[in-house]
């Protein structure tokens, strides 16, 4: 694997090819069929009847951070990697004309498609601004509410993010993020930079992603919600990864590792691999 800046280029590289590819994937890969990620991650049809077409084809998420929060008008949201914007839409909805959504995104062509699909809405009380997770370009004690939808387990730097959240949440400011946790994945899996790009390979255990939230300063952290993934949802959730493969010049293939291989390591990390939602509340 590649050092920290190397892995950051890579998964913008990644995603950058997968929102210009005019589909959907599963973190990253090959098109699949229009708002079929967007349902899976927990989004019901009627929501996403109401959002830009851009926002749903182009979802990569892997649950509905808002689902179960309390977001209420007046309050900041902070979406860490909003990509093409589902959720800063729902959230700016949620917090109407008195709140503000603020997003952050690395990747330069995930910024324009948000800032196309924010403009297709009509909405005025949100924006997208470039920067890393690690190092957010949000002032402290800021915000009422962190959000971020399948995008932590991609930082390398994991333990930064976490006490970047701490900073920005304002006193009593809460927490509540979509992600993918594992356990003891087969080492080719660890070293596959498409399974890293696809939100596998760079996730920690649900006990070290609780861990370094309670280290950062937060408190009341707890999973709120599970779901182990089977092989089928497993499969389905990488699938597009194997059509790229072969692809050398692709951001997601990994050159030698073939369909086959894949195939075995999706059979061997099987239960192995589950979505969680987090919550957590700065005192």
């Amino acid at each position: 694997m590649k050092d920290d800046q190397g892995i950051r280029e890579s998964v913008s590289k990644a995603y950058a090819k997968a929102v210009t590819s005019g589909g959907a994937i599963s973190c990253c890969g090959g098109p699949v069929q229009k708002g079929v990620l967007a349902k899976l991650a927990g989004y019901d049809g009627e929501t996403l009847s109401t959002l830009p077409d851009g926002a749903v084809v182009n979802s990569f998420g892997c649950g509905n951070p808002l689902a179960y929060s309390e977001v209420k008008p007046g309050d900041v949201v902070l979406d860490l990697g909003s990509g093409a914007g589902i959720d800063i839409l729902l959230a700016a909805r949620t917090v109407g004309p008195t709140g503000h959504v603020i997003g952050i995104d690395m990747t330069d062509e995930m910024i324009a498609k948000a800032e196309k699909n924010i403009a297709a809405s009509g909405l005025s009380n949100l924006e997208v601004r470039k920067g890393i997770i690690e190092d957010l370009p949000v002032e402290t004690s800021s915000v009422d509410w962190v959000i971020s939808n399948c995008v932590i387990n991609l930082s390398p730097e994991k333990d930064r993010v976490f006490a970047e959240i701490a900073r920005v949440l304002k006193p009593g400011g809460r927490m509540l993020v979509s992600d993918i946790v594992v356990q003891d994945l087969p080492e080719l899996a660890l070293q596959s930079q498409a399974l890293y790009n696809s939100c596998i390979a760079g996730a920690i255990s649900e006990e070290t992603y609780v861990e370094g939230l309670r280290n950062a300063g937060l408190e009341e952290v707890e999973v709120r919600e599970r779901l182990i993934y089977d092989a089928a949802q497993l499969q389905a959730f990488i699938n597009s990864e194997l059509e790229n493969l072969t692809e050398t010049s692709s951001g997601c293939g990994d050159q030698g590792l073939g369909v086959e291989a894949m195939n075995e390591i999706t059979t061997a990390m099987v239960g192995k691999v589950w979505s969680v939602k987090v919550g957590a509340t700065k005192p």
